[in-house]
């Protein structure tokens, strides 16, 4: 038992078994403790090439985020492969003459995405680990992530097995343009399992997929519509998941890993914490999670307005996902994020 102090004596001391203040009474040995650890190897760095334009261009909603252009993408990679981080997500930002009901400028060879994919493999070649968005909402003149028909009752409806065959031409394409890793996220049933087959059909055993298995029909997403000036009409709850349901999320994961999924995500992160742990507690293979637009936008203006400190909420944020089962984390804060790692601090927010 715990002695009591003697306050009319003056000692106030308690004879305590256990103080876990003592692992944190100073950086070097909260450092010595420390259950989670991030590393500059653990982020994925979302970035966004646009088709006409001649310089990089801030994205209104996502301070400090730019759509780039081949040299200035180039140069951002560079950057980041010297802080230490070694993967980019690269989205393609199509004109909007370009885009047509099905999407098809996703997989022409000339098209923005594969054009930009082909550049950064040839300025890389396997140093950077380059992965290619595999959806065609940025391509699509509707903004959905597939076809869009029309059902017999007059509603307009994306229909799942028509969209199949565009993602395989689109994954095969940026297999071709050099990606290491496609990641298809438009939440269509069987689309892990057909790109797989085409894939090694194609002769790509070797490119990897990362599955948005676990993706929310989440209003977090706000942001990226600017990004990639969406054309969106309507909304997606018909194929991305229901904010409510969880065993839903491990039954997208399973079915995923089961057609070959190589990574498996959780999208967004922050808000779906719960969903990440338990898809890491039942994964055999690495899991992700992405930091999304509207997690970062809300911490940047909250900084922004003095509200709280950027950077440490950040990195508290980036730590959270880690600890609750995250391998690898796309987030926009990647560079900064591993700069601070190294003691080069960060210069954003």
């Amino acid at each position: 038992m715990p002695l009591q102090p003697d306050f009319e004596s003056g000692n106030t001391d308690v004879f305590l078994p256990r103080r876990p203040r003592r692992l944190r009474q100073n950086p070097q040995i909260r450092a010595l403790a420390a259950e989670t650890r991030l590393h500059p190897a653990d982020f994925i760095l979302p970035v966004f090439a646009a088709d006409g334009i001649g310089e990089k261009r801030e994205i209104s909603s996502m301070p400090g985020v730019y759509q780039h252009t081949t040299d200035s993408l180039k140069t951002l990679c560079h950057e980041a492969l010297e802080a230490g981080v070694t993967c980019v997500d690269v989205f393609g930002v199509p004109l909007d003459e370009d885009k047509d009901a099905t999407g098809s400028v996703a997989w022409a060879e000339d098209g923005v995405l594969n054009r930009t994919l082909a550049a950064l493999r040839e300025e890389f070649g396997n140093d950077l680990v380059i992965m290619a968005d595999t959806c065609l909402d940025e391509f699509t003149d509707h903004g959905h992530c597939g076809v869009v028909r029309t059902d017999r009752w007059g509603r307009d409806v994306v229909d799942n097995d028509a969209t199949l065959p565009l993602y395989v031409k689109m994954a095969v394409a940026q297999a071709d343009a050099g990606a290491h890793i496609v990641s298809p996220s438009g939440m269509m049933d069987g689309q892990v399992g057909v790109i797989r087959e085409a894939l090694d059909a194609a002769g790509h055993q070797d490119v990897a997929i990362m599955a948005y298995s676990a993706k929310y029909a989440s209003k977090f997403f706000g942001p990226f519509r600017d990004a990639v000036g969406s054309s969106l009409k309507g909304d997606r709850r018909t194929y991305q998941q229901d904010p409510a349901n969880i065993r839903e999320s491990l039954l997208e994961t399973q079915l995923d890993i089961d057609e070959g999924a190589d990574f498996v995500m959780v999208k967004p992160a922050m808000p779906y914490l719960d969903v990440l742990a338990k898809v890491a507690e039942m994964s055999p293979v690495p899991v992700a999670a992405y930091q999304v637009s509207g997690e970062y936008a809300m911490m940047v203006a909250a900084g922004q307005n003095g509200w709280i400190d950027f950077e440490e909420t950040m990195m508290e944020a980036l730590t959270s996902i880690k600890r609750a089962g995250a391998d690898q984390i796309f987030t926009y804060y990647a560079i900064e994020a591993s700069k601070r790692l190294r003691g080069e601090g960060g210069d954003r927010g």
